[in-house]
Order: structure tokens, then sequence, then C-alpha cells
């Protein structure tokens, strides 16, 4: 019992002193060694989830927009959304089960170029969503106060747009992959940020400058076209289409800034984070790693949730539901009613049409049936003949047996 106590003792002290040598270095890749098992499980655990639901979401909104641009021509706001959920849906696919897999293990096993790759990818696509929210901001603007002319836009133009975008936001976050390597820390591999002495100054004016390009002056630009785009939406039309398309402006704008709040509320603990990380300063407190951690799950959870917002407030979406809903009930009445007109037997056998036995339409066609299968012959048909026109004298005497005797008595003389 006391060889436990003293293993156990030992242990906690050696996991101490691991903490305080760690809390000095700069993870990358989603390495964050831990002590807690705990951890190692939750966190996994929530990335799966939110993987799950994001995956099933966005494939959602993309069949949708593709289904809206099949309709009609694509617009620039729904090239723009699908630029957002194309984002989302690679950070789900290639960086969350990565981040999963770096968080369950104690050692950095995914080799060199996930290390020096994955905080780039990931903050690629993160501003990449940043600069499609300040442009879908500004045509949010345009349609409010023409949707004609958002309409308008040529397709050149919005791929030249959605290009640079990508070029720009993967120019941006370059100095992480430049400086993430693995390293052996304490006969450990690890996943870090190795910043030579002559880059420091670099690298620490990358650290300030960084979240102001990417998270800061984005959205404070989003906000700005957003409150111009609230303001055309309060002037009142005056024929029917200019009703119908500022009922659609604010729509459109109320799901827009739910998007954009959203992701801006979900994403601040991870810059948070990030500063707290790329300024702490020798012997200086670290931050925790439970937040550090759910930082990052938060910042995933916003590929989860946008989609979401999108499903529940667009009307391209409640369209494709109703037209679904419509597909489906057409589809079932065509089954009841082929069911229902379907014959009991071979259509040779049963005629379309037959009338009841109490019908008096009945007689008469089973006595022509009769006539034209049984032939009346030539001395039948003349004696009834004679018959019919015969005078019936006998059958209207009222004493028929007082003629009875005169034609006995005649005979008899």
């Amino acid at each position: 019992m006391e060889k436990a106590i003293l293993a156990a003792t030992f242990a906690a002290s050696n996991s101490s002193t691991m903490n305080v040598s760690l809390a000095h270095l700069h993870f990358a890749g989603g390495y964050l060694p831990s002590d807690s098992k705990d951890w190692r499980t939750v966190v996994p655990a929530l990335l799966v989830a939110v993987c799950l639901v994001g995956f099933v979401g966005n494939l959602c909104v993309i069949g949708i927009l593709l289904h809206s641009a099949w309709k009609g021509k694509p617009s620039l706001i729904h090239s723009l959304i699908l630029n957002l959920s194309l984002a989302d849906l690679s950070l789900l696919l290639f960086s969350a089960p990565l981040r999963a897999t770096a968080y369950s293990r104690g050692v950095w096993d995914l080799g060199w170029f996930v290390c020096k790759s994955s905080d780039w990818f990931i903050h690629t696509c993160m501003a990449a969503k940043s600069l499609t929210i300040v442009a879908v901001a500004k045509g949010c603007f345009m349609y409010a106060s023409d949707p004609a002319k958002q309409v308008s836009i040529p397709s050149c133009t919005i791929w030249s747009v959605l290009v640079a975008i990508w070029a720009v936001a993967s120019l941006l976050s370059l100095p992480e992959c430049f400086f993430s390597t693995t390293r052996l820390h304490a006969g450990v591999e690890m996943c870090l940020v190795d910043v030579p002495t002559v880059a420091e100054e670099l690298m620490s004016m990358f650290g300030k400058l960084y979240p102001l390009l990417v998270f800061c002056l984005p959205f404070l630009f989003a906000s700005f076209y957003f409150w111009r785009a609230y303001g055309q939406c309060q002037k009142r039309g005056t024929k029917t289409q200019n009703l119908r398309n500022q009922r659609r402006s604010k729509q459109l704008t109320g799901m827009l800034v739910s998007i954009a709040v959203t992701s801006a509320v979900l994403w601040l603990p991870g810059w948070v984070a990030w500063l707290w990380v790329w300024h702490l300063r020798a012997g200086g407190l670290a931050p925790p790693q439970g937040f550090v951690a759910l930082s990052q799950v938060l910042t995933f959870s916003i590929s989860s949730a946008n989609p979401l917002i999108f499903l529940a407030m667009s009307e391209e979406s409640k369209d494709v539901l109703k037209d679904l809903w419509k597909w489906m009930i057409t589809k079932k009445h065509l089954a009841v009613s082929e069911s229902q007109e379907a014959p009991a037997g071979p259509s040779e056998v049963f005629p379309d049409h037959v009338p009841s036995p109490e019908s008096p339409v009945s007689i008469p066609e089973r006595e022509g049936s009769g006539k034209a299968e049984i032939p009346v012959l030539p001395d039948v048909e003349q004696f009834w003949h004679e018959r019919d026109t015969a005078p019936c004298v006998q059958d209207n005497d009222p004493v028929p047996w007082e003629h009875e005797d005169q034609e006995t008595g005649g005979c008899a003389k």
C-alpha cells in the first residue's frame, strides 16, 4: 500500500514537472499534451459530433444552392454562401479528424507534413470564410439597394472574387507554415512552432497583425455593410414588386447577419487563446489546456452552426422542402390511383362496363343476344304472325256456351 502511494506521488510530481517544463512551448497542429484522460476523451468526442452535424448540414446547403443555380442564373450571394459551405466542409473533412487524433494521443505521430500544414490549412479556410462574409455583406447591400444590379453580375466577376479571396487567405497564414515543425523534447516527439532568433520580431508583429486582418477588420466592414443594407430594407415601397423585394431583402439580411454574428462569437475564444499563446512571456502564466482545447472546438463548431442557420432561415431551403413535399404527395396519389384502377383479372374476360342485373338495360341486351345466337324458323314465325293478326272474337264473347250450342245444332241439321 505504501509503495502504491509513493508511486502515485512520484507520477504526480513528474507530471507537474512536465507541465511546468512544457508551459513555455508553443504547440502547433492541434497537438496539446495532457495528463488528463478525460480531456483526451471529451475533446475528440465533441469534434466527432461537430463533424457529423456539420457534414450533413453542409451537404444539404450545397445541394439546395446547386438546385437553385440549376433552376435559374447563379447570383453573387448564392455563390458566396456556397463558398462558405465548401470551406466548412473542407475543415470538417481534413482538419477536424486530424485535430481529434492529435488530442487523443500523448505524442505526435502524424508526420512532419501534417505538422507543418495543419494550422496553415485551418487558418486559410477560416480567413477565406471571414473575407467571404465581407463580400456577402457587400452583396446584401447591393441587393437591398437594387435587386436588378445584384443579379446582373457576370459569372467571370464572381469567379474572380472567389479566387482572390482564397489567394489572399492562403498568403496571410503562410508564416505559420514556415515555422511549424516536429521536434524532440524530453525524449518525446512534438509538433511545435520553432521561431529562430532572427525572425522573432517579424513573428511578434505577425501575432498582432494577423487577428486584426483576419478577424477584426473583416467583421467591422461586414457590420458596416449590413447596417446600410438594413437601412435600405426600412424604406417603404409603393409597388407590389418593391414590397416583395423588400420582404426578401429583410429575410436575406437577417439570415446573413445571424451567420456573421454566430461566426464572430464562436471564433472569439480562439483568438483570445491565440493572442495569449503568441505573446506569452518567459515565466508567465500559460493558458489552461482546457480553455485552449474548447476554444478550438468552438472554432470548428462554426462549420456546423452556419448550415443550420441557412436551412432554418433561407427562403431557398423552404422552397426546396415545399417542392420535395409536393413531389412526395403527388407520387403517393399516383400510386394509390394506379392500385385502384388495376383490374382483378385478365382484361379479355371482364369488359370495362358490365350493367347490373337490376338495370332495365340488361334485359333487352340479353334478349338481343339470344336472338342473335338462336335463329327463328320461318314456319314458326308465320304461325305467330297469323295468331297476332287474327281477330279474337270468341275471346271477347260474353256467352260462349250459346254459340257453342248453335254450332252443334247446325251440324246436326
